[in-house]
């Protein structure tokens, strides 16, 4: 989804056959939290599900000799996928049973779970809906401050609200990899603040051209090939 992640000309974020698609494919699974009574705020959702990834990223679970750090290697070797699905009430007590990180924002709770094979998921991840997470926000977002991290959506593709959270996703994912072992851990002390707001349309030709991490979706779902979805709009990388 985007070449400017590593040097390596078989990045895990391009569109067009690489190696990696010979490696053996794994999806990292997230769970938002959907009751019908109490849904939450779409932008609430998009940065929890951002911060989610974070903290399994930086998790020492997910490093070293970890628990999770085969299986999260595995999947960065390989293309990077992400899938969010909803859950509610037993579902969700369900979902929080299984190893993983439950985040919470304002008022969204996201489960993020160890990456597993595409076509090996948990029985109680696997029956989850993928759809049905169109969400909204009842009042517009407040103005991003642009002294932390923002991820910069597209403003000319209509993405569901959990198409938007793999989006967001990724955004966060791309700063991650862009920053040095000091800067994420000040990152991750300080809770991993983040924004995400849909760009401004002459805002984002600008921000697509400013050199900092770009997503390009794969296409597997909702849009097109090659899509620029959301640039990272990390402080220390500008």
């Amino acid at each position: 989804m985007s070449h400017d992640v590593t040097p390596s000309t078989d990045s895990p974020f391009r569109t067009e056959p690489t190696a990696r698609d010979q490696a053996p494919q794994f999806v990292l699974p997230l769970v938002v939290r959907i009751e019908k009574a109490a849904p939450p705020a779409r932008t609430d959702a998009l940065e929890t599900a951002a911060r989610a990834v974070l903290v399994l990223l930086g998790d020492e679970r997910s490093a070293g000799d970890g628990e999770w750090a085969e299986a999260v290697r595995d999947w960065q070797d390989a293309r990077i996928r992400k899938v969010v699905r909803r859950a509610r009430g037993a579902e969700w007590r369900r979902a929080e049973a299984l190893p993983g990180i439950t985040v919470t924002g304002k008022a969204a709770q996201v489960r993020v779970f160890p990456p597993v094979p595409l076509d090996g998921w948990p029985k109680e991840l696997a029956r989850l809906q993928v759809s049905g997470t169109d969400l909204d926000d009842p009042e517009p977002p407040a103005q991003a401050d642009v002294t932390a991290p923002v991820l910069w959506l597209n403003p000319d593709l209509d993405m569901s609200a959990g198409k938007a959270m793999a989006q967001a996703g990724h955004g966060a994912q791309l700063a991650w990899w862009e920053l040095s072992v000091e800067e994420r851990a000040d990152w991750r002390e300080a809770g991993f603040p983040l924004a995400v707001r849909t760009a401004e349309p002459g805002r984002w030709s600008e921000l697509t051209t400013s050199g900092l991490p770009l997503v390009r979706d794969a296409g597997f779902t909702e849009i097109a090939p090659g899509s620029c979805t959301v640039v990272a709009d990390h402080p220390t990388l500008r």
